[in-house]
């Protein structure tokens, strides 16, 4: 992958993780998790599509299929685990 591609597949990956924070909204600290997310599942889908062999829409030399619902995934389940809150009883 050259340093152009990899340029546009983060580009991708960083406005997917910013138009699900302009969906789900939050504050700076969401957008952080939402970019850094986005950007870890559309790596991983990536190293998914390379190693099955699965591919669905090339853009270039990547496969924006993969990574898009690498990302996808990442990004939902990630907002889904950072909604659990423990609890915090008293022992007394």
């Amino acid at each position: 992958m050259t340093l152009p591609t990899f340029l546009f597949a983060l580009l991708i990956a960083l406005f997917y993780g910013a138009f699900y924070h302009l969906i789900r909204g939050g504050n700076g600290w969401r957008l952080l998790l939402y970019l850094g997310l986005s950007i870890l599942g559309f790596m991983v889908g990536q190293w998914v599509g390379v190693t099955r062999q699965w591919h669905l829409i090339f853009l270039g030399s990547f496969d924006l299929g993969m990574g898009t619902i690498g990302s996808i995934i990442f990004l939902v389940g990630g907002e889904w685990l950072s909604q659990i809150e423990s609890k915090r009883e008293s022992k007394v």
